[in-house]
């Protein structure tokens, strides 16, 4: 059996990026993951995904702020780019991009509102609806690229990476701490971090019942984003875009992908992860299809690819972040979760740390983050 101060049950982007903070740190830590290293079955994988600083409510606009220079801070590590920076556009509905742009003036982000024909002269690939706003923060994070990087610099920091083991079962000791087992090995540890996106409410359930039965219920679903190439002639410098309508729909470009353009949240619910298929949803291809064809002119209405992923979601799409010893749980990020990699790594830290020192976990937010993303007591 292998002794570890914390067993990292998760090797997505929250896992991963707890166990480069603790391994930075000094806390003898073990990543552990069914699945092989950069796997399609969740929802850490692909090329791309969008960075912004735009929400409507002030604790994520703030969570996105911790987020940006820590995502400095990993690439410095990593000596690799992993955040580039395009600027971001939302459009659409009125009140709800004028909630965003009142949120960032809270928080002293700036922020540019316009009528929509404006933006369409600036960005010509796009049509913009009613209002837009321009948060030049915004931009595109290389997705597989993080992985990578947080699983190499996390082993160069000492931690252990375990991966394509098989299931992990979560036993807590009669003494102190956990037994981890998977289909290889059995890990001993004072504290288990679980990071395993919709796999996380099935492996708490064993770890800590009460911790699961005060879980918010979690969704998950199957999702699809598809590919699009440019036009002949587009020389539209794409920011990253959200426009607010039912359904919302949100793009990027993904270099050698094209760009990205996929509606958010209108995936099949699914009752088991391990259940899912790859396969693409038809109907709503030619739905997405037809978006670009109306709305992104600079692109061709073809799509030339796509792929699936996983979301998992509690009812108000907020994360749960919290601790119920000897586990500390992490879910509900998929979605919207990705741009807060490496700070939400640092707050799970934060929280296994200061469970091991037997002391209050401090996340320097005066109790904003700690009360809202808290299991219920």
């Amino acid at each position: 059996m292998e002794t570890y101060d914390v067993v990292v049950v998760g090797a997505g982007a929250m896992g991963s990026a707890t166990a480069w903070w603790l391994a930075r740190r000094g806390r003898s830590v073990v990543l552990v993951d069914q699945f092989g290293a950069g796997h399609v079955r969740g929802g850490s994988h692909g090329s791309s995904r969008i960075f912004r600083l735009a929400y409507p409510e002030p604790d994520y606009v703030r969570l996105a702020q911790a987020a940006l220079p820590l995502w400095r801070e990993l690439e410095d590590d990593a000596a690799v780019e992993l955040l580039t920076t395009t600027g971001g556009v939302d459009h659409g509905h009125e009140a709800s991009v004028r909630a965003i742009a009142s949120a960032l003036e809270v928080s002293g982000v700036k922020a540019e509102l316009g009528p929509a024909d404006e933006g369409a002269r600036r960005w010509p690939g796009m049509r913009l609806d009613g209002v837009f706003l321009h948060q030049p923060d915004a931009g595109r994070i290389h997705a597989d690229r993080t992985l990578a990087a947080l699983h190499t610099r996390a082993a160069h920091h000492g931690a252990q990476l375990r991966l394509d083991e098989g299931r992990a079962a979560v036993v807590p000791r009669s003494d102190e701490g956990v037994t981890v087992t998977t289909r290889l090995r059995q890990y001993r540890s004072r504290l288990a971090v679980l990071a395993c996106g919709p796999w996380t409410p099935q492996t708490l359930r064993a770890a800590t019942p009460s911790g699961a039965a005060s879980l918010p219920p979690i969704t998950v679903t199957r999702e699809q984003v598809f590919h699009f190439p440019r036009r002949p002639g587009d020389a539209t410098d794409w920011p990253s875009f959200i426009h607010h309508r039912e359904p919302f729909v949100y793009g990027l470009e993904a270099p050698g992908e094209g760009v990205k353009v996929a509606e958010h949240h209108t995936g099949p619910v699914l009752a088991d992860a391990d259940g899912r298929s790859f396969e693409l949803d038809p109907e709503g291809q030619v739905r997405v299809e037809a978006y670009v064809e109306a709305w992104l002119p600079g692109l061709e209405p073809a799509a030339a690819s796509g792929t699936t992923c996983l979301y998992d979601t509690t009812p108000t799409e907020d994360f749960v972040i919290d601790c119920r010893d000897p586990v500390v749980v992490a879910t509900g990020f998929s979605g919207h979760g990705f741009k807060f990699t490496p700070v939400v790594g640092r707050l799970l830290a934060e929280l296994a740390e200061a469970a091991l020192d037997a002391r209050p976990p401090d996340w320097g937010d005066g109790g904003r983050w700690r009360a809202r993303f808290a299991l219920p007591a």
